[in-house]
């Protein structure tokens, strides 16, 4: 998995600690004077317990059950590929990459066509994340139009679980889905102590901006805290729309709603594994659109991997999103940019890389794309080492003046570790690129989609967990109410 030495890697800061004490301050007094609604009795109940203020729906939080949150949630969350080798381990200065969830709508890269997903572009998509390298985890990147409505869900679970090894991060509609999916992944973890051991999957819920916590997301997080499973409950905002349109005001309104959804998470089970974070980014006031390509949005990942490490807890970010709805130079443009600035910034689990239109469509060819982008500016941020192998003075003496380096064992041996070796990126001179067709990056880019989709098949899962998905996916309804 691509993973970057903290010490190697050059930060950036959105908060000075003035000012993260200010914004942890404006949280504070939003829980405790405003305070949220949760809309769930046994949530409600831990709270009232607890010592917050509750009113009927409405909770009022003080800082000290804050506080204690925080303190009692761990620092280090890891989610594992599910043959439990490789280890996502989610901390402060570690960076990880994967795509998002849900969209409605796919490009097919075989014909070209925006339409509805299906079961198994969710798997060829999972299929391509787990062939490339600079992915270390998946997510569903569509709603799967040919699965029952029940089960839509359950279905995106077993076709990443299908497709590929790596790290799952998923979506569901309540609790009951929760214990569908769990189910499943018991069977492949081989049993509830291995899962809970090594979790192979991680949940992402929502709060209701502004200040609801629903019975639905409060639901899944709390059967995630009793199970074990990571949980990222994270606010989904628009500064100007569901939040103020100040991104100090959107930022601190997301705080309080993740960190109230700690405040829960973590009375039901301390020290359960919390994924901390927001996506707050804006409307654009022209046309009503949530903005995925923002500059904003960087910003505000960039703050909220300030305040993770502040709080000591790890943190969930976006990167590799366009609003543009084709692979072009608007994609590659804004996919750099947000991929450079959550590297720079340090958030760990970041996802949506492969989103275009807004987060409405995923894209297989914008996926490869990030692919490349992360494996380009990884280059700088990997340093250039010193030692004396590289400063390569007895090949200097060996060739001498007027001579050259092209076929010393010295260039064999290091061109491919100290050189970016582009696998998209078109570096032919005009006649060899109009020889091998005059492709464009977009069309290059679906040739080796194709060309993977063709030939990569992931680990295959046990015979055991194969029988227990489709038990589950036979009976959807009974499965949720079991």
């Amino acid at each position: 998995m691509l993973n970057f030495t903290p010490d190697q890697l050059p930060q950036i800061h959105a908060l000075t600690e003035e000012q993260i004490h200010d914004m942890h301050s404006a949280t504070l007094k939003i829980l405790e004077r405003t305070g949220v609604e949760v809309r769930h009795p046994r949530a409600l109940e831990l709270l009232r317990e607890a010592g917050a203020k509750v009113e009927g729906e409405r909770v009022r939080i003080p800082a000290e059950l804050v506080e204690k949150a925080i303190q009692s949630a761990p620092a280090k969350v890891s989610v594992w590929s599910r043959t439990g080798e490789n280890e996502m381990a989610l901390e402060a200065n570690k960076v990880y990459f994967g795509t998002g969830s849900d969209t409605p709508s796919t490009m097919d890269p075989r014909t070209g066509e925006r339409r509805p997903p299906r079961f198994q572009d969710v798997v060829d998509i999972a299929r391509l994340c787990d062939a490339l390298t600079n992915y270390d985890f998946v997510m569903s990147m569509g709603i799967i139009n040919d699965a029952p409505a029940q089960g839509n869900y359950l279905y995106g679970f077993a076709a990443m679980a299908t497709g590929s090894s790596k790290p799952i991060i998923c979506t569901a509609n309540h609790a009951d889905d929760m214990a569908a999916i769990y189910k499943m992944a018991v069977a492949i973890a081989g049993s509830e102590e291995a899962l809970r051991a090594k979790p192979i999957f991680g949940h992402y819920a929502e709060p209701i901006t502004p200040l609801i916590h629903s019975p639905t997301g409060v639901g899944k997080i709390l059967f995630c805290a009793e199970h074990g499973i990571p949980v990222a409950y994270v606010s989904g905002m628009l500064a100007g729309g569901t939040a103020p349109v100040t991104l100090a005001g959107a930022c601190a309104l997301a705080n309080a709603e993740g960190l109230s959804g700690l405040v829960i998470h973590q009375l039901a089970a301390p020290g359960a594994p919390f994924i901390f974070g927001t996506n707050t980014t804006v409307i654009d006031m022209t046309n009503s659109t949530c903005v995925y390509g923002s500059p904003e949005w960087r910003l505000t990942d960039a703050l909220f991997a300030d305040l993770s490490r502040h709080y000591e807890l790890p943190v969930w970010a976006t990167a590799g999103t366009t609003d543009s709805k084709v692979v072009d130079a608007q994609a590659g443009l804004e996919a750099m940019f947000s991929l450079n600035m959550s590297i720079l910034s340090r958030g760990n689990l970041v996802h949506d890389l492969g989103y275009i239109d807004s987060g409405l469509t995923s894209s297989m060819e914008m996926i490869l794309l990030c692919d490349e982008i992360i494996q380009m500016i990884s280059v700088p941020l990997r340093g250039m080492p010193f030692d004396e192998a590289r400063f390569a003075l007895d090949e200097i003496d060996s060739v001498g003046p007027g001579g050259h380096f092209l076929d010393t064992d010295h260039t064999v041996r290091y061109f491919r570790t100290d050189h970016f070796l582009p696998r998209l990126i078109d570096r032919q001179n005009f006649d060899g690129w109009s020889k091998s067709g005059s492709k464009s990056l977009a069309q290059r880019a679906n040739a080796r989609v194709l060309e993977i989709l063709d030939s990569h098949q992931p680990a295959p899962l046990p015979d055991e967990a194969k029988a227990v998905i489709e038990e589950v996916l036979a009976n959807p309804s009974e499965e949720q109410q079991g």
